[in-house]
């Protein structure tokens, strides 16, 4: 039978909060008078408690576990020319499972202006090839430059793919070519607009890339890039 020397007595102010482990009763308020020590963040959630020099966000930062942007150098870069070409060859060009919304559009986007420039360069060639008999001067300026424009489609369109496979150096790559695209408008627009014809010859086709790279860099596609790099 119990004393009343032995019935628990109530905390008295100044006395020390519940030890890391011990989880309060509901409703449970510190004794008047109780200060928390430097550090201490109340819980956000009834049994939540952040503990004492624990980091906690800070305004703009996203929290733990939500995606956000950040960029690395990547560590997968082609040891070979195999390793450059699309694996299995193009059959599989319009074949997009498993891609996430924005990299899927991006993906098209690439592909389906990497596919016109191809073509509109070809055709731009034979306009090219006549302008020498009566222009060779600017006909072998704008050759040059369309030469160049056929490659960067071209190389959007294996670069796409190896995107598609979850490449980081190809997102890179691609990145890069969205700016020599723009030095292709530049130029294209200074010489008359000789090589207009092909994707990276003319504003539109700079726009278009400009799309495309913010939607591969989108938090989303950033999470499916680590999700496939975690799998390799």
């Amino acid at each position: 039978m119990s004393t009343p020397d032995e019935t628990p007595q109530p905390q008295q102010p100044g006395s020390q909060p519940p030890q890391p482990g011990n989880v309060p009763p509901a409703g449970y308020q510190p004794p008047q008078g109780y200060q928390p020590p430097q550090g201490y963040q109340p819980p956000s959630q009834p049994g939540q408690y952040s503990q004492p020099g624990t980091p906690q966000p800070g305004p703009g930062q996203p929290a733990a576990g939500q995606p956000g942007f950040h960029f690395e150098m990547p560590t997968d870069g082609p040891r070979s020319f195999n390793d450059v070409m699309p694996q299995g060859g193009f059959s599989g060009m319009f074949k997009t499972q498993g891609l996430p919304t924005e990299l899927k559009v991006s993906y098209f986007i690439w592909v389906i202006s990497g596919l016109l420039g191809l073509l509109f360069g070809l055709i731009g060639f034979f306009a090219v090839i006549a302008a020498f008999a009566f222009a060779p001067g600017i006909a072998a300026i704008a050759l040059i430059l369309l030469l160049l424009a056929l490659a960067v489609a071209a190389a959007q369109v294996v670069l796409a793919m190896k995107m598609k496979e979850g490449k980081e150096w190809a997102r890179l790559a691609l990145t890069i070519l969205a700016g020599v695209s723009l030095l292709l408008a530049i130029f294209g627009a200074a010489s008359g607009g000789g090589s207009g014809m092909g994707l990276g010859g003319n504003w539109f086709g700079f726009l278009v890339s400009a799309v495309a790279v913010v939607l591969m860099w989108m938090p989303n596609s950033q999470l499916w890039f680590k999700a496939v790099k975690g799998h390799a």
